[in-house]
Order: structure tokens, then sequence, then C-alpha cells
């Protein structure tokens, strides 16, 4: 049996599960192929992102399970997880990968409402008389 890599990949309220091992370069998500999962092409980019930065896209077979979130904050989280098991796979990735920002999680979340306002940075509005 092959060598598989895994790793956890989070963004927003996403985390996807990823598995790599070396193959012919299918993508399954939530036990659906990608393009069908993903109808959107730049989620599908945001996916492949890291295999075209080490020169290695149709050299893994990867199965992910997704859940929480949105369509974009999950392609973030198996991005995240790809690239994780990317360099466990071949750690001289590791410096391509961080120099396009893909190794730290992006920390970026959405704001909670405040209580007596409309959002979370949003006021009602005020009337003076």
């Amino acid at each position: 049996m092959a060598e598989q890599f895994y790793a956890t990949g989070k963004r927003k309220m996403s985390i996807a599960r990823t598995w790599l091992k070396p193959g012919s370069g299918e993508i399954i998500i939530n036990n659906k192929p990608a393009e069908e999962y993903f109808p959107l092409d730049s989620a599908r980019e945001m996916i492949m992102q890291p295999f075209t930065l080490t020169n290695t896209a149709g050299e893994y077979d990867i199965k992910v399970n997704v859940k929480g979130g949105g369509v974009l904050g999950q392609a973030g989280a198996i991005r995240h997880g790809i690239t994780k098991a990317l360099f466990q796979s071949n750690p001289d990735f590791r410096l391509v990968l961080k120099k396009a920002g893909l190794v730290k999680r992006d920390p970026r979340s959405k704001e909670r409402k405040k209580y007596g306002q409309r959002g979370a940075r949003a006021r009602f509005q005020f009337s003076k008389r």
C-alpha cells in the first residue's frame, strides 16, 4: 500500500479532513468529484493552488471530508489541509508554501453581533427629536 498523508485544515467555521496519496490527481470531496461539489471555478482554483506552487498537479489523489461554513470557507479549509499534508510528504515544499501564505490558518472570521445594535458594527439610526 502506498504511503498516505493526513492533515486537518480550517477556515472560518469550516473543518476539512484531508488525505493525500500518490496517484493520478483525482479529487473527491464528501464522496463527490470536485467539479460537482464546487461549481465555482474560483473555489476549484483555490483548492489547486498548493499543487501549482509546488509543481505537483496530478501527482496525488485527494480525499476530503469537509463540514461547516460556506462554499469559499470550505475551499479555504481544504486548501489549508492540502498544504499541511503536502509538506508532510515533502518537507522541502514548506518554504514555497509559507512564502505564498498558505501554511498559517487564516484567522479572519465573522465578528459577532452586539446587543442593542443592528449588527457587529452597524448601529440603529439615532433620532435627536
